[in-house]
């Protein structure tokens, strides 16, 4: 009995201070239950990129990782950002530079360099435009016509994004093929593994399998459907399936049960799909951020300029 009315009295006071303070919440999927349930909003990287642009909150606190609190930041410079926890990192935006997108640039001139969102505000600054998992298939899709495409840092959502628009010249940089995959990965999609699918699969074999894009390529074929969190969150509902077989990070799978109670959903591997970065913000960092004014994200206007040309560029696809 402790836990829920614990969880009640802090979302109630979470409540309080975000009304009187005149702020919006925004969690990602991936974030724990109740944090979710303190948001005025959920979604994926670019449902929150659009939210954070058009709300008309003047704070902003901002449920997820360091690069989606510097993405509201960038696009909102008029507003406060704050990012509950500063332990709330992404490997995979850490594996790659600004440094190393402008010597890739010197060495190619005419280098196109389409970056997922998940990295820094300076590897976007660097970049011709940001792409997120929903939309990266539409960004190559307009990408300049005879200009190698430099992807960072995700190889396998580059990879699985060229694919799909039929562009398969496709190497590790710095290969000089049509398509050049910065060599980073998401740890946690990275995880799973063909076999792991194949075994739930076996043990559910009705089920419609639905992974992200992170994943490896060899997944993600064995896949009925390759989507962000935002499309996972539609697809039961384009689908008479009852049940289904989820490669991402477990968080997806608390708003799926709530938004489909009639359909059964199943972890692709449990044990290995959890972002510890995703699960460090907590009720109490929420509701200290609120109270204690914790901790505001700002980026530099000299790299916030060009980065918010990169995401504009992003949300317009």
């Amino acid at each position: 009995m402790g836990k829920p009315l614990e969880t009640d009295f802090m979302l109630d006071g979470i409540a309080r201070l975000r009304r009187e303070r005149k702020a919006v919440i925004l969690a990602h999927n991936y974030q724990l239950p109740e944090v979710q349930a303190a948001a005025d909003l959920t979604g994926d990287s670019l449902g929150l990129a659009r939210h954070a642009a058009g709300t008309d909150a003047g704070l902003i606190v901002l449920c997820g990782v360091e690069f989606m609190a510097e993405t509201a930041a960038i696009l909102c410079p008029e507003k406060r950002v704050l990012l509950p926890e500063l332990r709330a990192g992404c490997p995979m935006a850490d594996m790659v530079t600004a440094d190393d997108v402008r010597e890739a640039r010197e060495k190619t001139p005419e280098l196109y360099v389409v970056t997922y969102v998940n990295s820094s505000a300076e590897v976007k600054a660097a970049s011709d435009v940001c792409c997120t998992s929903a939309n990266a298939v539409e960004i190559l899709k307009r990408a300049p016509a005879g200009r190698p495409v430099l992807f960072c840092p995700d190889r396998h959502l580059g990879e699985w994004a060229a694919l799909q628009v039929g562009r398969t010249d496709i190497g590790l940089y710095p290969a000089e093929t049509d398509i050049r995959l910065w060599p980073g990965f998401c740890p946690t999609h990275h995880r799973l593994t063909l076999e792991d699918l194949l075994r739930v699969k076996q043990a559910h074999p009705r089920a419609k399998v639905m992974v992200h894009p992170e994943c490896r390529l060899e997944v993600c074929r064995a896949a009925d459907r390759v989507a962000s969190t935002g499309g996972m969150l539609k697809y039961p509902a384009e689908v008479g399936d009852r049940e289904f077989i989820v490669g991402t990070e477990v968080g997806l799978l608390d708003p799926l049960r709530r938004a489909y109670p009639d359909r059964r959903f199943y972890p692709a591997a449990a044990e290995k799909m959890v972002c510890w970065n995703m699960k460090v913000t907590t009720l109490e960092s929420v509701y200290t951020a609120l109270a204690e004014d914790r901790y505001p994200v700002a980026v530099p206007e000299e790299v916030a300029a060009p980065a918010r040309r990169a995401i504009e560029r992003m949300l317009e696809a």
